[in-house]
């Protein structure tokens, strides 16, 4: 059981430390909650129910989030490069001047969205989970999420054009 535990937290560590550094856009405050995820986890290993352990840890992580934000009382967008840091290419110098430019538009897109309207379009559009998976993480129902993904990438588009 161990090996298994220990297997899932290294393939899994990756995917929610970048999850959880795009809601709350800070390295340490991500590290922590990263581990309280996986704590939460662990105690709670008996409420997992064969759905896909993916989700299944992107809910914890959602929620120990969320706990996060309500004690904090507001979420800061401290550093203009988090989304920078997720990419780990080899690029010329060319094309990473232009990843940069496209990082700088999202997060000037995403700033200005509705919390629950960025998250929804962080979790479907950037960490590429379905809509039920993502329904579920935030604890609303699929056409509540739905409509806030369109509505978040709808606004999304409207600052684009302008």
């Amino acid at each position: 059981m161990k090996e298994s535990l220990e297997s899932i937290y290294n393939f899994y560590f990756q995917d929610i430390y970048r999850f959880l550094l795009s809601l709350c856009r800070d390295h340490h405050t991500a590290e922590d909650l990263v581990q309280e995820t996986f704590l939460r986890a662990y105690l709670h290993v008996e409420d997992y129910e064969n759905t896909s352990i993916k989700s299944w840890l992107f809910t914890v992580a959602y929620h120990a989030f969320i706990d996060h934000h309500r004690k904090q009382k507001r979420i800061e967008l401290k550093q203009e490069g988090f989304f920078s840091k997720l990419f780990d290419r080899r690029k010329t110098p060319e094309e990473t001047v232009v990843i940069q430019e496209d990082i700088q538009e999202i997060i000037s897109l995403l700033e200005d969205l509705p919390e629950k309207q960025r998250h929804a379009v962080l979790l479907h559009d950037f960490h590429e989970l379905s809509y039920a998976e993502a329904a579920t993480i935030m604890n609303v129902s699929l056409a509540n999420y739905k409509v806030a993904l369109f509505r978040g990438r709808q606004a999304m588009r409207r600052k684009k054009g302008e």
